[in-house]
């Protein structure tokens, strides 16, 4: 692999999905992923280990997606992150803001992860 390590944090209620989209992009890119389970503490943590990318997901209890990246955008410490919805809406017209990067259906591919995200974000596979 070539190039620096790039890191991710991945957002989502659900557990497993967190987990499958942390293996997938460690085993298959190599990169770095740290995970949290809400908005709440994805805004802590993209505040204190400043990723190069976030996947959100879209529908979640209490703070959603979309409040997430409002928090994010107005913050000055995290405006910065592009931020990847996940998620199983088909309908994803209209969904546009400064620092998003794009949208990845759920559920997605494990083994094309990290290449879908990496074309989102141009980063060189």
């Amino acid at each position: 692999m070539t190039g620096p390590v790039r890191r991710v944090l991945v957002v989502d209620d659900d557990e497993l999905l967190r987990e499958v989209a942390k293996a997938s992009l460690e085993l298959v890119a190599g990169w770095s992923v740290s995970t949290a389970a809400s908005g709440v503490e994805a805004h802590e943590k993209a505040r204190v280990e400043h990723p190069d990318a976030i996947m959100l997901d879209v529908m979640m209890p209490g703070q959603d997606g979309p409040s997430t990246f409002a928090a994010l955008r107005r913050d000055a410490a995290t405006h910065d992150i592009p931020v990847i919805y996940l998620t199983a809406k088909n309908n994803t017209l209209g969904w546009t803001g400064e620092g998003l990067a794009g949208v990845i259906a759920k559920p997605f591919d494990a083994m094309r992860l990290s290449a879908q995200v990496s074309a989102l974000l141009g980063w060189p596979d």
